[in-house]
């Protein structure tokens, strides 16, 4: 008997069923018309269309961080490829997970000057893609389709996970096959890789440790592996003080007696003064690749004589960094078992030291935590950034989730929002292309229906992709959009006015009508300009339970809330 075949679009939307998905993000083209009547027959997938095909990337890019499965995305080679190329790099400096799939002409026609030709005979997308992703590859016919599909899929979940990109030929998508699809995401739910020996050794130095001041710092390693529970509950064991970078900011609950909030750029002045103020005796530093943001310039090393224990997948982030200390290869999650299941061989050095740190802690404690808190209710107009992040915090669900953008925003949003969960503060924190979260706010909201999503995002983000409003829009979404109008490229701004009237002026933006921009497109749209008026603007967007925009009229000249990590780079040398 003949094993039945399936069409190759419709072998990829049933695997991306059988992997867990419910949505894919894409841009309609001609390279990829197979998979429209394809959807019609998979019921399962909810195909949302973007205005730009780097949105619906960046809404891939969003849905799998919320969801912590993949994130997908289609549309055309060539332009439409290109399009893609800075989501996709985003995506891979912050280990997301998202596949990426982009159409291409016949393989008789390649290099015949067939109208948007990509294909390795011409501008070569997959060329394109390689250095942007873990995995780029050409898929020419149906029959090695599921070959290259479930090997794309590995390359993607394994460590570092990354983006991963399949060049669909027009004879994949048409052509049949036989192959049956076996998941693999399932392999990777309980792949937790551990160096035994470095591990062991941990546990010996941790067991050994005179000093009472241990604190943790922990990155995005702790998110990624799931390992945010495990942390709390050892830190609550032996009274262990947390503090987060801003890429993994919510991994440990910020109200927290433990709590040192962010350390790095914007900062808490508690973990500042927990890690670089001279008396601390460990670090365990979980999942940060200690990049320039997660240690206040590369100053860390410079100003702690702090015994470092590092634990983390990416042993290429480590090594580019020199001396790190003790380095455990492995998962964050793996490693706290481990401590969890040998307590009873360090339990005596740190029950010891309990209450010598939990009075550490309340000295750092005694302090301010934030800076210039004035400046969360200040009553003037233009508003204040701070003053409008901690309405929204106030509005917004305690479980709700937030983006953040990149800009001056971020600094305000990282040093003065107050986060509960993991994955309820998203942000693209390493390249940090402008306008990311307008439209990974449509794949978070997809992921998690069962939460409320805002957005904190700046005019100049809103110039980039602020067109990604009517897709949320268009499918009814109920995502708050919160733009910070300081008609100004903030952080540039701030650093271009010192240097004289002209070069303000190049960072200077007209004040536009977003309120106006959002209704055009479908949104409802507010205007706020008085203080007063945030709290009660913001539970109206909420309550209205569609897609909202509230254009804050924000002052520009607002110094950002990253005082420790400016004197750390004023203080850095190269050669340190």
């Amino acid at each position: 008997m003949t094993p039945p075949t399936k069409l190759g679009t419709d072998q990829i939307l049933d695997a991306l069923v059988t992997e867990g998905l419910g949505h894919l993000f894409m841009v309609p083209g001609g390279l990829i018309d197979p998979f429209l009547p394809a959807l019609t027959r998979q019921e399962k997938i909810k195909p949302i269309i973007a205005a730009h095909e780097g949105g619906a990337v960046y809404m891939a890019d969003g849905y799998a961080r919320a969801s912590g499965r993949f994130g997908a995305a289609l549309g055309i080679g060539g332009p439409g490829a290109c399009n893609m190329a800075t989501a996709v790099a985003a995506a891979k400096t912050d280990g997301s997970p998202v596949l990426v799939m982009t159409g291409e002409v016949p393989l008789d026609l390649e290099d015949r000057g067939a109208f948007q030709d990509a294909s390795q005979a011409t501008l070569d997308d997959t060329a394109v893609m390689a250095p942007l992703t873990r995995l780029s590859k050409t898929v020419a016919t149906a029959n090695n389709l599921n070959h290259w599909f479930r090997h794309a899929l590995t390359t993607m979940w394994a460590q570092p996970r990354g983006p991963v990109h399949l060049s669909l030929t027009h004879d994949a998508l048409v052509g049949e096959s036989a192959a049956d699809y076996a998941q693999v995401s399932g392999f990777f739910a309980q792949a937790q890789p551990l160096d035994a020996e470095a591990a062991e050794t941990a546990l010996k130095l941790l067991a050994n440790r005179d000093g009472s001041k241990i604190a943790v710092l922990a990155g995005a390693g702790v998110e990624h592996d799931a390992a945010a529970a495990r942390l709390k509950e050892i830190a609550e064991r032996w009274s262990i003080p947390v503090a987060t970078t801003l890429r993994a900011k919510g991994v440990f609950p910020e109200d927290h007696t433990l709590s040192l909030g962010v350390f790095g750029y914007a900062g808490t002045c508690h973990a500042t003064a927990a890690i670089l103020g001279g008396e601390l005796d460990c670090l365990l530093v979980l999942g940060s690749g200690f990049n320039e943001r997660d240690t206040m310039h590369w100053t860390v090393r410079a100003h702690s004589k702090a015994l470092m224990i590092h634990v983390n997948t990416d042993m290429e982030e480590l090594t580019a960094n020199g001396d790190m200390g003790h380095v455990v290869p492995g998962s964050c999650h793996a490693f706290l078992d481990l401590v969890h299941e040998r307590a009873a061989e360090i339990a005596p050095a740190l029950t010891a030291t309990q209450s010598r740190r939990r009075e550490w802690l309340v000295g750092i404690k005694a302090n301010p935590r934030l800076y210039d808190v004035e400046n969360l209710s200040r009553a003037s107009a233009p508003i204040h950034p701070a003053t409008a992040i901690a309405a929204l915090r106030k509005a917004l669900p305690r479980d709700g989730i937030v983006l953040v953008d990149s800009g001056a925003h971020r600094a305000f949003a990282g040093h003065y929002w107050t986060a509960y969960e993991p994955r309820t503060y998203i942000s693209a924190t390493n390249l940090g292309p402008m306008g990311w979260a307008v439209p990974a706010a449509v794949g978070v909201q997809c992921a998690r229906p069962d939460r409320r999503v805002a957005v904190i995002t700046g005019d100049g983000c809103m110039q980039m992709h602020g067109i990604e409003v009517q897709t949320a829009a268009r499918y009814q979404l109920p995502i708050v959009y919160v733009v910070i109008n300081n008609s100004a490229l903030g952080n540039v701004w701030l650093r271009a006015r010192q240097y004289g009237a002209l070069p303000a002026e190049l960072t200077s933006i007209p004040d536009h009508d977003w309120a106006a921009f959002a209704r055009a497109l479908g949104a409802q749209g507010f205007t706020v300009r008085n203080p007063a008026d945030l709290e009660s603007t913001l539970q109206t967007a909420l309550a209205a339970r569609t897609t909202a925009l509230v254009d804050v009229k924000a002052n520009k000249n607002c110094p950002t809330p990253v005082y420790d990590f400016s004197a750390g780079a004023r203080a850095w040398s190269y050669h340190e």
